[in-house]
């Protein structure tokens, strides 16, 4: 790990401020992809800027017909959150498959979104769920945050503060889980609302998607297609056809586990 100066700061204003005058600066909440990979030497910002005790980005509330978290929450108060197990059972079920016990104790929503890994859970949770991921400069609709591998539409510098999760009529969440990481070799995110399903699937290509032609099936009361397999990841743990192959599977018990 190479040397770094490490701020610890109490406000969003203060976080954006202090993030702008610095050289390198990244922030930190969880730091469980961050930390890692700076240990590796993959990364070596000039600052981590600790943004895990800002009241304001802590904490779940209610408005309407959305449930909002704040970003630097932890999956492991989302999973036990009475509030999501009565109104979104199936993000709170989502949140308690992912990792550890010491993973969920540290690890935030916020982080897992901005990081936008291409097997993370959250990712499919908040396309599935029409969700808005507020900012410290604006609100971004989840068909247009996840933009590729790593890549969200965060400008440099832009804080994840709370992300607004859209009441479903029901939901489920099913993933084949990588058996030492618990990461999502595929995962699916199925929700039913009134103009119809959404359908989030991560872990199978480079960045989580909505399955469209499924979607439009499930509306025209037809069978599920057949998915390509071109495009989907291929690795040690599992080739492109059999991710397509999962996907559908995956998609069929997510239908049936919906409540």
């Amino acid at each position: 790990m190479y040397e770094f100066d490490y701020l610890k700061v109490s406000s969003i204003n203060e976080a954006v401020s202090k993030f702008k005058e610095l050289d390198d600066p990244r922030y930190l909440a969880g730091g469980h992809t961050l930390l890692p990979t700076m240990k590796q030497r993959l990364a070596s910002p000039s600052h981590l800027v600790d943004i895990s005790n800002i009241p304001d980005i802590i904490g779940i509330s209610t408005n309407n017909n959305e449930v909002s978290i704040g970003s630097a929450t932890t999956h492991h108060a989302v999973a036990t959150s009475e509030t999501i197990n009565n109104l979104i059972p199936a993000l709170a079920a989502l949140a308690n498959e992912i990792g550890d016990p010491q993973v969920r104790i540290r690890g935030t929503i916020g982080g897992s979104l901005a990081n936008n890994d291409p097997a993370a859970d959250y990712p499919a949770a908040a396309l599935a769920l029409k969700a808005t991921i507020v900012t410290s400069e604006r609100e971004i609709s989840c068909d247009d945050f996840f933009v590729d591998l790593f890549e969200t539409a965060l400008n440099e510098g832009e804080l994840i503060t709370s992300v607004k999760f859209t009441v479903p009529q029901k939901a489920s969440y099913v993933k084949f889980p990588n058996p030492a990481s618990r990461y999502a070799i595929v995962g699916v995110m199925y929700a039913e609302f009134e103009e119809g399903a959404r359908i989030a699937v991560t872990g199978a290509a480079p960045c989580v998607f909505r399955a469209h032609e499924m979607e439009e099936a499930l509306k025209r009361g037809e069978e599920l297609p057949e998915i390509i397999a071109e495009g989907l990841n291929s690795d040690i743990h599992a080739g492109a056809e059999y991710r397509a192959h999962l996907v559908k599977v995956m998609t069929k018990r997510a239908i049936e586990n919906a409540k």
